[in-house]
């Protein structure tokens, strides 16, 4: 039984036993950067894209012979080897992985990688990079063409200004390894600003360090209207939060738009219960706005991006949600509801609270017109304080449509 031999490269000449091992191959696969490794074996030698020729080629070639494909580093780290493995049976493919690139990065930054997160942007549209790459100490990542370093640091920097952080572009460290390897290998480290003024090689890793802050408070879920800053006392209550958030049924991944957000008070306690989730706290009062990005700051959720626009106009250039919040329509719920119907994703949950009683009466007939199941529930919600004194607030409709 013939097999495919996964050689992993991270020198610039072969050894002398992958050399041996290439010998007896009738079919080499590999980047274009590895032409000059194979000048011996020009004639057999394919490159790996587009991939669904080498492949095919792969494919064909595999029942008359042994074939090979090169690969950077470990091919089973973010490469080739995953791709590989469900395309052939495991047992015809023999894995001879090398030194990965991160590991070669980190040793030129003097820095461990056990503790990092790793994140690939390798042809990956990444709506809301801050989200990601803000969300832990100690971040590598995996650049593209269209994630040059400089790219990712104008853009963390343009989001940090937009929320109003001030500590962290000069405290967060960017360090970059252009050209493992090479002549022109090239290491750098500095802060935000710096880089964006850099122009950086196509093959590089890049390393964010950014200053460790305890969660405070240090549980995901049960935010008190007291933590969060709000404006004279307009902000949905603890226990309606609760429940609008069960109702939503939050997935890990994807997007949350929260129309008429006020002081962004369900945005906080969703991008705190759901780090990789992708938040948008759309409101049209400016000191609303101004709220949400204290709390942003505050609880470091940078997950959240906040927009300043009344729906459905400021919807227009947001990516496509699984989940709408409505918690205030000034009055526009007759064309919300349609653009968020034409908008949501199959499977999406549309829920929308109501205190008043033109809305409680408008918004289920309104959502069933537009292709959504309805179900509500009704809350009244009564608070004793420690004194016994008692408070009861009004009852507010959690309207819930699902498609």
């Amino acid at each position: 039984m013939f097999k495919i031999f996964v050689i992993g490269i991270a020198d610039s000449l072969l050894s002398t036993w992958q050399e041996q091992l290439l010998q007896g191959c009738s079919l080499i696969v590999g980047a274009k950067r590895f032409t000059e490794l194979v000048t011996g074996f020009a004639d057999r030698y394919v490159e790996i894209t587009p991939l669904k020729e080498s492949l095919t080629a792969l494919r064909n070639a595999l029942p008359h012979g042994n074939v090979a494909v090169l690969a950077s580093g470990d091919p089973l780290f973010f490469g080739i080897g995953r791709r590989l493995l469900t395309e052939f049976p495991e047992e015809r493919i023999a894995i001879f992985p090398a030194l990965s690139a991160v590991q070669k990065a980190c040793a030129l930054f003097r820095v461990p990688w056990d503790d990092a997160t790793i994140t690939s942007l390798h042809g990956r549209n990444a709506a809301h990079l801050p989200g990601i790459l803000l969300s832990r100490s100690k971040h590598l990542v995996l650049t593209d063409a269209n994630h040059s370093p400089d790219r990712i640091a104008d853009e963390l920097l343009d989001y940090l200004t937009l929320i109003g952080e001030t500590e962290l572009p000069n405290s967060i460290r960017m360090l970059v390894a252009e050209d493992i390897g090479l002549a022109s290998q090239r290491v750098f480290r500095g802060n935000l600003a710096e880089a964006c003024k850099q122009r950086f090689s196509a093959l590089n890793i890049v390393c964010l360090l950014i200053p460790d802050v305890p969660a405070n408070p240090d549980y995901r879920f049960g935010l008190t209207e007291e933590l969060l800053h709000h404006s004279r006392g307009l902000i949905t209550k603890n226990e309606v939060r609760a429940a609008t958030l069960h109702q939503l049924c939050l997935p890990e991944t994807g997007v949350l738009w929260d129309i008429g957000a006020g002081s962004g008070s369900l945005s906080i306690e969703a991008a705190r219960a759901n780090p990789r989730l992708t938040i948008y706290a759309v409101e049209q009062k400016e000191e609303e706005l101004e709220n949400i990005k204290k709390n942003i700051v505050k609880f470091r959720c940078f997950n959240i991006v906040p927009v300043l626009g009344r729906a459905p106009e400021a919807l227009a250039g947001l990516p496509d949600p699984q989940r709408v919040f409505i918690g205030g329509s000034s009055g526009a719920l007759p064309a919300i509801v349609p653009a968020v119907a034409s908008r949501l994703t199959e499977g999406g949950i549309l829920v929308i609270n109501g205190v008043v009683v033109k809305t409680v009466q408008m918004a289920p007939p309104l959502m069933r017109e537009h292709g959504f199941t309805v179900h509500t529930s009704t809350l009244q919600v009564s608070r004793t304080d420690p004194d016994g004194n008692t408070k009861i607030f009004n009852p507010i409709t959690i309207m819930t449509g699902t498609r």
